[in-house]
């Protein structure tokens, strides 16, 4: 049985309450839960709920009043924080604004999202509530609605002078694997380019410190998403987030764990895509092995400066949604309970809680109205449950979110991870992905890390165990995922009716 929230969670509000009072640093931003919303598909400032077809190109109507409008479904499923869309001014192109990705001043605002006062009401909203405030911003490029050879920089803010762009000559990126055309040339096309900023300037630089500040606190942001971090020098990466004053979450669509890791050295936390690949291969196919994602733990947990502020994810708006891999709902819950209890800060992107199926993008900025935010599905009260379990380990633990994941046991198909200190508030997740059509299987894990005749509770099922006096454990698993927690940190949650 899922506890009473306000059983569980008023030491903890209190807590966060004093928490964002003192400002957000990076070590705040680490016991966060992070609900990721694409802002023009999340909520109507009127609740209306007419139709938003999947991948169309332009603005469907969501607002940052619609947002604030909808907080008690975000944070009734526990989370502490929220990421929104970019902000700043757009190309008249809906196509290409709509998202938020195609500025053309960073001082001015989308208006398809509301006024500056709309945009303080949500940071306050969240604020009031204890939670922390995240919006994504770009600092790689700016956007033209024409073509790449016509381009009017006197049009753009601040930077409205051609020196301020990579122009010499324009180039679009054809080789990821050419670290100066990823960094020098530009994305998009001809026919709708994204100048690329010569970040390597001064005067660039100094206005993007300058603007970042202003930014921060003007409307009273706990941390930024920053898009395209690959695509800019990493010594333009520590001044950027000095002068934010703020977490900074970077995003670097790479695999490769060597090359996403040394990110780090430049800013606080990054995207983890080097779990993402291997989770979402592992989970979503029966016939895939763990050897990959079980490599993978180990290797982030060597190349990463600080795996516990990586944000963990297996969906966002710009990869197809999990559901788009398999139906199977088991595996979908499998992949969730790894996103929401592994190293790292988690992160559910809008429409996950309801198992949303679309394609990549434009087909995964699915509209979020049509559920009429219920509250009652299974995957959203999983999520509930989730945010609630790490909630309780870190407020049993002071080092839970600081203690590295450890693998206790794999298979091909099983992989069992130990999260915390095993003579603390010690989680261990056993996640399958032999999905709903699995049959029972009994195991023993040989070293479960629990202390020897521990009594543990299996957290979704309720159900007792005991760790033997080798300190293994005895698992039945069929497709389902396990949580298990010491039976003793239990009483006064309300878990389990405890």
């Amino acid at each position: 049985m899922i506890p009473s929230f306000s059983k569980l969670f008023v030491p903890l509000a209190i807590f966060l309450l004093l928490d964002n009072a003192l400002g957000a640093t990076t070590s705040d931003w680490r016991s966060r839960s992070i609900y990721q919303v694409f802002t023009d598909r999340f909520a109507r400032t009127d609740g209306s709920n007419t139709y938003c077809a999947p991948g169309y190109g332009g603005f469907c109507g969501g607002t940052w009043q619609g947002i604030i409008n909808k907080l008690d479904y975000i944070q009734d499923m526990g989370f502490t924080a929220v990421w929104i869309s970019p902000v700043v001014e757009q190309v008249a192109d809906q196509a290409r604004a709509y998202h938020g990705y195609s500025a053309t001043n960073i001082y001015g605002l989308n208006g398809n999202f509301g006024s500056a006062s709309e945009l303080k009401a949500l940071s306050k909203a969240l604020h009031d509530r204890g939670m922390y405030f995240m919006v994504d911003v770009v600092a790689n490029h700016m956007a033209w609605d024409g073509k790449s050879d016509n381009v009017d920089y006197s049009k753009l803010t601040p930077f409205n002078k051609k020196e301020d762009f990579h122009v010499n000559p324009i180039c679009f990126i054809s080789n990821y694997e050419n670290q100066q055309e990823v960094e020098e040339c530009w994305l998009g096309n001809n026919d709708y380019p994204l100048p690329d900023l010569n970040t390597k300037t001064e005067n660039v630089r100094n206005m993007f410190s300058e603007w970042v500040s202003w930014f921060v606190d003007e409307y009273s942001i706990d941390g930024l998403r920053i898009d395209t971090v690959k695509h800019v020098e990493k010594s333009f990466w520590p001044g950027f987030n000095t002068a934010s004053k703020v977490f900074n979450l970077g995003e670097v669509a790479s695999g490769d764990i060597s090359y996403l890791c040394d990110y780090q050295n430049y800013m606080d936390g990054l995207l983890n895509y080097g779990a993402y690949y291997q989770i979402t291969q592992f989970f979503s196919n029966p016939q895939a092995t763990s050897s990959n994602l079980v490599n993978a733990i180990d290797a982030l947990g060597t190349n990463c400066k600080d795996v516990s502020v990586l944000g963990s994810f297996t969906e966002n708006h710009d990869q197809g949604r999990f559901a788009n891999l398999t139906g199977d709902m088991m595996l979908a819950k499998n992949a969730i309970v790894y996103t929401m209890l592994a190293d790292g800060i988690p992160i559910i992107y809008q429409g996950q809680e309801h198992h949303f199926s679309g394609s990549a993008d434009p087909y995964d900025r699915e509209a979020l109205w049509p559920t009429n935010y219920d509250t009652t599905g299974p995957l959203y009260q999983v999520v509930k449950q989730l945010n609630a379990i790490r909630s309780l380990a870190l407020a049993k633990s002071t080092n839970y979110l600081t203690t590295r994941q450890k693998v206790v046991y794999s298979d091909d198909h099983v992989v069992a991870i130990s999260k915390g200190e095993p003579t603390a508030a010690m989680t261990l997740m056993v996640l399958t992905n032999l999905g709903e059509k699995a049959t029972q299987k009994r195991f023993k894990i040989e070293n479960v890390g629990f202390e020897r005749g521990l009594k543990i509770v299996e957290l979704f099922s309720c159900i007792e165990a005991v760790v033997d006096d080798s300190g293994g454990l005895e698992v039945v698993q069929s497709g389902e995922a396990l949580v298990y927690y010491p039976n003793s940190l239990l009483p006064g949650t309300g878990w389990c009716g405890r």
